[in-house]
Order: structure tokens, then C-alpha cells, then sequence
């Protein structure tokens, strides 16, 4: 069985259903787990090479439409009558499902039940320990500084929020990416920022950026050294990855 994961949360899901050594190629932007980094790459996840697709005969193409643009990908698929699976999970139900959808399409079922169970009773532990905060401090999540995007209530930082002990800022907004401006975010009452730029690693987010904003000197956040520049490969990806980024934030915030 040969796979093909086009972006990295696919790859991650591959991974966790212990079958990463059926990938035979995956996307640039895929870097874990390391073993993954000597594959075939396929191009960047918004302009995959279909030709090497093709060449390397895949029995399944693991797609994906978690990023505006990637239709092309799908539609090239279809086109050359490459078998292929979409996963687009919003939540973290949705990748518990994909677990489930990504092992039953490579026919080993029980596989992806393991996986999910495994899955659930982890989130549940984390919850439960989120649960028993005596704080539930008030996190600003950004995303990308200009415009500034941040999740609104129907993206899975909130419920990562939620189960690390803690609050999603713009939980009021009934989307998945809100743009918004830094006096938006100065007028509402954070306790922490939490900076996980999409595609940009910790070690190049400066907290100097978030610091000489104008009038930021002013929020609690600031004075007290509030501002996490955390991982956005754990915070970013809707992966089970996940997990391990809501572990980090309870201890950040809790411990």
C-alpha cells in the first residue's frame, strides 16, 4: 500500500495511526515525524506537482481543503483518476473522525479505532485537569500580525482553550479566522497572548514585535509577561498533534 499526504496535518494523522511507513511521498511543508523529511517532495500544499503524484503510483492521495486554494489539488486528482480521500477537520471531533476515515480507507479498521480511543481518552484526561482550574485566564491567539487573524468561535483553539483551563478571546465570533486590528484586541480584556504565526517558527517571532505595538505597553499582558510565542506546528495544524499543544498551554498557564 502506497500513500501520499499533500499537507502536514494528514501526514501527522498518518503518524498517529502508526502507518507513516506506507507514505512514499508528502508535501514541503511536512517535517514530522523527522523520518518523513528524506520522502519525495511533492511542492508546497497549495501547488502540489501532480505529475510526481502520478510517477509514484499512489493507492491512496490523502487530500485536504484546510487551506483556501487547495481545490486545484483535488480537482487534478479527480482528473487523472488518482483515488483519493479528503480530510477538512474544523474541530477536534472532526480529527478523531479522521482517524477513523483515514485507516478504514486503507482498510485496517481496528486500527483507526485504536487510534481514536486513544485520541478521546487523552482529550478527556486534559479536560478534566482544565477543568479543575481555579483560573480561567482570557487567551488573545494570533495568528498573523498584519492584517491581524485570529480564531473565532468555530475553530478548534477555542475548544483547545477550553480544555487547557482557559478562554478564547474572540469566542464571540462566530467564524473560523477573524481579521481584525490590534485596537480591536487592546479593547478587550486579555490575560495572556499567545502567538503561533502560521508557517513561521518560534525561534523568528521576536516578542519585541508584540511589545512596541502602540499602546500595548499598557495591557496587564505586557506588564506581567504574559505573551506566549509558542509552536504553531502545535497549535496551527489540526492534528492530533494538537494534543501535545494543549498540555504545553495547561502547564504555561497552570503550573
Amino acid at each position: 500500500m502506497k500513500v501520499i499526504s499533500l499537507c502536514p496535518s494528514n501526514t501527522e494523522i498518518m503518524e498517529f495511526l502508526g502507518l507513516t511507513h506506507l507514505l512514499v511521498g508528502v508535501d514541503d511543508f511536512s517535517d514530522w515525524p523527522e523520518s518523513v523529511k528524506s520522502l519525495p517532495q511533492l511542492g508546497p500544499d497549495l501547488s502540489i506537482n501532480l505529475d510526481l503524484v502520478e510517477e509514484l503510483q499512489p493507492d491512496l492521495v490523502l487530500a485536504s481543503l484546510s487551506v483556501p486554494g487547495m481545490e486545484k489539488n483535488v480537482e487534478g486528482l479527480e482528473e487523472r483518476n488518482i483515488p483519493y480521500i479528503i480530510l477538512n477537520p474544523q474541530s477536534l471531533t472532526d480529527i478523531e473522525n479522521d482517524l477513523i476515515k483515514t485507516a478504514n480507507a486503507l482498510n485496517m479498521p481496528e486500527r483507526g479505532q485504536e487510534a481514536a480511543e486513544q485520541f478521546r481518552n487523552r482529550l478527556e484526561n486534559i479536560k478534566q485537569k482544565g477543568a479543575s482550574a481555579s483560573w480561567k485566564p482570557k487567551l488573545y491567539w494570533e495568528w498573523w500580525p498584519k492584517p491581524v487573524f485570529t480564531p473565532g468561535r468555530i475553530n478548534w483553539l477555542t475548544e483547545v482553550s477550553e480544555a487547557a483551563g482557559a478562554e478564547n478571546l474572540f469566542k464571540d465570533v462566530e467564524l473560523a479566522s477573524v481579521q481584525t486590528d490590534w485596537d480591536d484586541v487592546k479593547s478587550r480584556k486579555l490575560d495572556y497572548i499567545c502567538v503561533a504565526w502560521v508557517g513561521v517558527r518560534k525561534q523568528k517571532v521576536k516578542k519585541e514585535l508584540i511589545i512596541n505595538r502602540p499602546g500595548w505597553e499598557e495591557l496587564e499582558a505586557v506588564k506581567n509577561d504574559r505573551i506566549l510565542i509558542l509552536e504553531e506546528e502545535l497549535y496551527c495544524r489540526p492534528s492530533p498533534r494538537l494534543l501535545d499543544g494543549m498540555e504545553k498551554l495547561q502547564h504555561l498557564l497552570h503550573n
